[in-house]
């Protein structure tokens, strides 16, 4: 079969299957949204909150329940992003604790779940926003938004590099460059400008731009090992896994297994999360996620380095070489 007729047929059979893949990984999630295993608290008398510990159990599967003595141990576990809310029983009647912060989607699901559940008890629920989302962006649509452009940064980043046949060093400062810079435009855009992010500006910058590294490394570093298909497999992780499992516009705990846990272990999961912790959180469980960005980029950077000094070596044994140690006898 002519080599043209092949190109025909491959342009027929994998754009549809990439159309599929796409839709499936955005769809699939998106249309699957629920509690599964959400932490949540229960504080209060011990009988009184094993009685409201019973009422949320009838929710299968939908909540992890964490008991505690008060509603001040309650409210500490949310800041430390133990629980995404808590049902406080007290003698005025239910309480419930949300954090906006953590999910807009989470915290609305809580009032409609457990506000359900006290009306058919015959009782009204007060709710208290322990750490809510900033009034200027209050369903958290700017934090969403911010998964997609840093994700294209990133890729841009790795591919640029590629391209213009930047390698070693020269390859993982320019990385780090455009990262960094990457990092402060979007601070200066959601924080200073939207007032989207409400913690500390320098920490937010950095958040940002160790999510950008962490994609343009895996981009760059798997191009510079096994050639320019490298960019292709890393930008399509990142965009049709890594996108949209990541959580950022519900939570991990929302999406169908294994897309929650697969979410956080790529760039676009562990960013968001991150964010969500130095913005909103003053740095609570920011550790695993920060873990996980930092894995990628130094994978990616160690990778570019590798690729670099392999290259180098095969340039200096090839013909070339062998030309001019030739001309040097001669």
């Amino acid at each position: 079969m002519p080599s043209r007729n092949r190109h025909v047929i491959a342009v027929v059979v994998l754009v549809p299957v990439l159309a599929a893949l796409a839709l499936w990984a955005f769809a699939w999630p998106a249309s699957r949204l629920a509690p599964r295993d959400l932490p949540l608290g229960v504080a209060g008398p011990p009988a009184a909150a094993a009685q409201a510990e019973n009422q949320l159990e009838r929710h299968e599967g939908a909540f992890e329940i964490h008991r505690y003595a008060d509603e001040a141990a309650a409210r500490d576990a949310i800041e430390d992003r133990s629980v995404y809310g808590a049902v406080v029983v007290t003698r005025q009647g239910p309480e419930l604790l949300t954090a906006s912060a953590a999910g807009p989607a989470v915290a609305q699901f809580l009032q409609q779940a457990v506000g359900q559940q006290a009306a058919a008890g015959g009782a009204q629920i007060k709710t208290v926003d322990v750490a809510p989302s900033p009034a200027s962006d209050p369903r958290g649509a700017v934090l969403s938004a911010a998964v997609l452009p840093l994700a294209l940064a990133g890729i841009a980043a790795g591919a640029v590099v590629t391209l213009l046949g930047l390698r070693g060093v020269r390859a993982a400062l320019a990385l780090l460059g455009a990262s960094v810079l990457v990092g402060m435009a979007a601070a200066g855009i959601a924080h200073s400008w939207l007032g989207a992010l409400g913690g500390d500006w320098w920490a937010e910058a950095g958040v940002l731009a160790l999510s950008t590294l962490a994609v343009g490394g895996a981009v760059a570093g798997l191009a510079a090992l096994i050639g320019p298909a490298g960019t292709g497999i890393a930008a399509a992780v990142v965009m049709l896994i890594g996108n949209p499992f990541s959580g950022a516009t519900s939570a991990p705990r929302m999406l169908p297994e294994p897309a929650g846990t697969i979410g956080q272990w790529l760039p676009p999961g562990a960013g968001t999360t991150l964010l969500r912790s130095v913005s909103f959180f003053d740095g609570a469980a920011a550790a695993g996620p920060a873990l996980t960005l930092a894995w990628w980029a130094a994978l990616g950077l160690g990778a570019v380095l590798l690729g670099g000094s392999l290259n180098a070596r095969k340039a200096g044994t090839g013909p070339a070489a062998d030309r001019r140690e030739l001309s040097a006898v001669g």
